[in-house]
């Protein structure tokens, strides 16, 4: 784990630079797709995260799928071992309410969906990379957009209160620390 970290993902489809640390929320993003640049400054606010993404695909699709798996490596490089783990936000956003549930113990799951289905490829392809189970329930609302935006608050704070330092420095698990070795 490190304060700070730089993911490039480069493929026949897109490229992608990610520099992410913890600090104070700023975004400076640019990927050619306004509705996820808008998703990525809002994460970086909510999540507490610094976030400098340029990104670059051939569909918009490919794009936002990349840019969930790089966002998604950065943040379990940055999880400190000794993270509170867990975390749960629910956020109303005029007629949308949304709750989002994470564990970043480094068991992939998601659970959706959102009203699109760009954006809830998104949710999974960062939840697998991230190494995190994430839940997102749409408690109410009917504008996509603020639902869309209220689950990224909604997870981004989540994730704020799961990288706290759990207090007494050690493995917040039952287990221990888990260590898998692959040959």
């Amino acid at each position: 784990m490190s304060e700070k970290t730089r993911v490039e993902r480069v493929t026949s489809e897109t490229q992608i630079q990610l520099q992410i640390q913890r600090g104070t929320g700023k975004g400076i993003v640019t990927t050619g797709v306004p509705f996820l640049d808008h998703m990525m400054i809002t994460f970086a606010r909510y999540s507490g995260l610094d976030i400098r993404l340029d990104a670059s695909g051939d569909l918009r699709h490919h794009t936002i799928e990349d840019v969930a798996i790089a966002m998604g490596r950065a943040v379990s490089d940055i999880m400190p071992q000794s993270a509170a783990r867990y975390g749960e936000r629910t956020i109303p956003m005029d007629e949308a309410l949304v709750q989002a549930c994470v564990d970043m113990g480094g068991r992939p799951f998601y659970c959706g969906p959102l009203p699109s289905t760009l954006y809830d490829h998104w949710m999974r392809s960062f939840a697998d990379n991230a190494k995190a189970t994430i839940h997102i329930r749409t408690l109410r609302g009917s504008d996509r957009h603020h639902i869309i935006e209220a689950a990224f608050k909604a997870v981004a704070l989540a994730i704020r209160d799961a990288m706290q330092d759990s207090g007494d420095g050690v493995v917040f698990s039952t287990k221990g620390a888990v260590s898998l070795e692959v040959e």
